[in-house]
């Protein structure tokens, strides 16, 4: 899973930025950490921030000055950002007084307005989350995808394939007939990706509310990235992006305010550095069929 020849001598997890360590885990604000960062050297920045609705790790603001803040991190993710580079910026919804207000929709014109071109507003659907009596329950949230304005970004399409629906399916006609109509390894997974998140019966599930499961990013990483490249993570909470890079053979770094998930992102890192930890695969389905039926709950473990 991890690169030998990235890591094969002893792991360096360091607490500021160092272009030589395997791993940065800063304790503290993303901004101190991101003022350490070179310019265009990171080839991959994906993160979820706060929503501003309230959780124990974010100071709720004004809808304007939470914008004001997110710009400010933004605009520094972009200064640090390499020339081939893509940022992943995960997002759900503000409430406030029971009006929803999709941040995705928010944030679109501060990446716009920093030269950047959006690729894909990438869907992530679950099941899990909160149950509302006087609206339809929120089940998923987006990933809006930018890279600078080139044609030159990395884009690797064939590591994140998933199974065909009918992998055997050949051209019945033509001057192809008799071929495989479908590419052999896989197809293209889309823009709406059903990957379970984090919650209480989770194999990966930690104290943190709202935790990415690191398939999700593991698929960002891949197709985003090549080995030895730099992942950032500004908001990097119990450190799964750090994990899902180094998974790959790729340098993980991140900023998280709270203690507490200061101490459970380094003990996950050690544990996957050791090859402890327990991570769901990053393809598994859902729903596998079982004889005697015709589907079977597989289980988010």
């Amino acid at each position: 899973m991890t690169s030998p020849s990235l890591f094969s001598h002893t792991f360096t997890l360091a607490d500021s930025f160092q272009p030589k360590a395997d791993a940065v885990l800063y304790p503290g604000d993303c901004l101190r950490l991101l003022k350490q960062i070179p310019d265009r050297s990171i080839q991959l920045v994906v993160t979820s921030p706060p929503y501003n609705i309230g959780k124990e790790y974010e100071k709720k603001r004004q809808l304007h000055d939470y914008i004001q803040f997110q710009e400010q991190v933004i605009r520094e993710c972009v200064r640090v950002l390499a020339d081939t580079g893509s940022i992943c910026w995960q997002v759900g919804n503000y409430v406030d007084k029971g009006s929803i207000i999709p941040l995705d929709i928010v944030l679109y014109p501060v990446f716009d307005s920093l030269g950047l071109v959006m690729r894909n507003r990438i869907i992530w659907s679950f099941e899990h989350g909160l149950h509302c009596s006087n609206r339809f329950s929120g089940r998923y949230e987006t990933i809006l995808w930018f890279t600078r304005d080139t044609d030159k970004y990395v884009f690797n399409l064939d590591p994140v394939r998933i199974p065909q629906k009918y992998p055997g399916k050949k051209y019945f006609k033509g001057p192809k007939a008799g071929q495989y109509s479908c590419n052999p390894l896989g197809k293209n997974p889309g823009d709406v990706w059903d990957i379970p998140n984090v919650k209480h019966n989770h194999v990966e599930k930690t104290d943190h509310p709202c935790q990415f499961p690191v398939g999700l990013i593991e698929r960002l990483v891949l197709s985003m990235s090549n080995e030895a490249d730099w992942v950032l993570d500004p908001f990097v909470g119990t450190g799964t992006s750090i994990i899902a890079a180094f998974r790959h053979g790729r340098r993980g770094a991140g900023a998280e305010i709270e203690p507490k998930y200061i101490d459970i992102a380094r003990t996950r890192i050690q544990a996957a550095f050791d090859g402890t930890l327990k991570v769901r695969p990053m393809n598994k389905q859902k729903y596998e069929p079982t004889a005697g039926s015709k589907s079977s709950l597989s289980g988010v473990d």
